[in-house]
């Protein structure tokens, strides 16, 4: 390389946030499937232990090695839902406690694919594992988990989106945080790193590693140089710099891949926001032009970074995936932190921008005392707007026990914190009661 593309990447690093957000590694456990729930526990745990012996040690070795910071280590697996069906288990919590055990043992961060995908109906897998969630949520540490409620092919089950309304109240009676580490979607992907919605799709590879990248920082610094110029030397430049930040995902995916002998899957190039300074999708908005995130040319904002950063992407690595784009979660960024307390950035806007970014409704917190009916209805405009755009988009809100609009809700660590927003009073229940599919539209038939 030369000397001033070197020097630019430390300066990236040291100066701008850029960092590896997660290397995840995807676990088939279809292998594991077993009528006796033990039996399936014990080669669960052995294959996750086997597979991922290495991939804390991997991940430090790369971080000392290039510089390069790494921030989690995760593991994704096949949704549970499938795999725990053979049993005759009323309740799937033993999984759960199973992959909390290999996940602590090995020393990552979370474990991902306590998942079920019933976008088009239940099988009875499902159903027990949605009934299970509420304990998992709130008794384990380390499980992420993940409900697939809606397609562009199937359309939306509107009774898992009633269900999962009363799942999240449930598992927010029970711990502030457990809401934390589930996600509703729509459109869900099999190659996600990124938690909590990771989980390894039955038509992926045995065992895979799958990269996020982040630099919210990195790209802000480079929209500095171009102030006052036209909105397409702005694409433009997002462009470049995203090309660069992949760069660095992909080599680290690579080694990673190749010091563990799993193959590399994809590098997902969402720009994933800290609360640090300098951290944030909300302030790259506001250094294209906007006095506040939230105002009247958000979206348009949004949708211009979001489309760059793919641009970018695709150009320098031909194995992106995931999500790639842009995340908007509340309690994770300064700048969203900052505009939901000043009033300037509502919930309706937040969904007007989940049309052009990544994912959803994410990281938001909502009064405790928000009725579940409105919680799946919030859940049904996210997974509309995915369904007719054919994008994948998500829910996880935290209704806050006790608290009211305008307290803050704690959370920690890179979830932040963030204020109670406001939440529409008038009532969607008559409409959530319903319940039955909402048809794919009609530009789902495509053969």
């Amino acid at each position: 390389m030369e000397t001033e593309k070197i020097k630019e990447t430390i300066h990236m690093i040291s100066d701008e946030k850029l960092d590896v957000r997660t290397i995840t590694m995807g676990i088939s456990l279809l292998d594991c499937i077993d009528s006796d729930s033990d039996r399936a526990c014990e080669r669960i745990y052995r294959k996750i232990m086997t597979k991922a012996k290495n991939l804390v040690k991997v991940g430090q070795q790369l971080e000392a090695e290039y510089g390069i910071p790494i921030i989690n280590k995760r593991i994704s697996v096949t949704p549970i839902s499938i795999i725990a069906a053979a049993s005759a288990d009323q309740d799937y919590f033993k999984y759960a406690q199973t992959l909390d055990r290999a996940a602590k043992e090995l020393g990552v961060n979370f474990i991902g694919g306590f998942s079920a995908l019933v976008q088009k109906g239940y099988q009875s897998g499902d159903l027990r594992l949605i009934n299970s969630l509420p304990q998992v949520l709130s008794e384990t540490d380390l499980v992420c988990a993940s409900v697939n409620v809606g397609s562009t092919r199937s359309g939306i089950n509107m009774d898992a989106v009633a269900q999962m309304g009363k799942v999240i109240k449930d598992a927010a009676e029970r711990s502030f945080m457990a809401n934390t580490k589930m996600v509703v979607f729509c459109n869900a992907v099999e190659d996600n790193p990124f938690m909590a919605g990771a989980f390894h799709g039955v038509g992926e590879r045995d065992v895979v590693i799958n990269v996020g990248v982040s630099g919210p920082g990195v790209v802000k610094h480079a929209l500095e140089k171009v102030k006052g110029q036209p909105l397409d030397a702005v694409a433009e430049t997002i462009k470049k710099t995203a090309f660069k930040v992949t760069r660095m995902g992909q080599l680290i995916g690579t080694l990673a891949s190749e010091r563990l002998h799993v193959p590399f899957g994809i590098v997902d190039l969402s720009l994933a926001p800290t609360p640090a300074a300098g951290d944030s999708v909300a302030q790259i908005l506001e250094e294209i032009g906007l006095e506040s995130v939230g105002t009247h040319g958000t979206t348009a904002a949004l949708a211009l970074l979001n489309d760059a950063v793919k641009k970018g992407g695709i150009m320098a690595c031909n194995h992106v995936g995931g999500l790639s784009g842009a995340f908007i979660p509340v309690s994770e960024d300064a700048g969203m932190i900052a505009a939901a307390t000043a009033g300037t950035l509502n919930i309706e806007k937040l969904e007007a921008m989940t049309a052009v970014c990544s994912v959803g409704l994410d990281m938001i917190a909502i009064p405790g005392d928000t009725p579940a009916e409105t919680i799946s209805a919030m859940i049904a405009d996210e997974a509309a707007i995915g369904m007719i755009n054919n994008k994948t988009t998500a829910v996880r809100v935290l209704p806050i026990k006790g608290k009211k609009v305008g307290e803050m809700a704690e959370f920690g660590g890179l979830l932040g914190y963030a204020p109670v927003m406001a939440v529409n009073a008038a009532s969607s229940a008559a409409m959530i009661a319903r319940g039955g599919l909402i048809p794919a539209p009609i530009h789902s038939f495509k053969n």
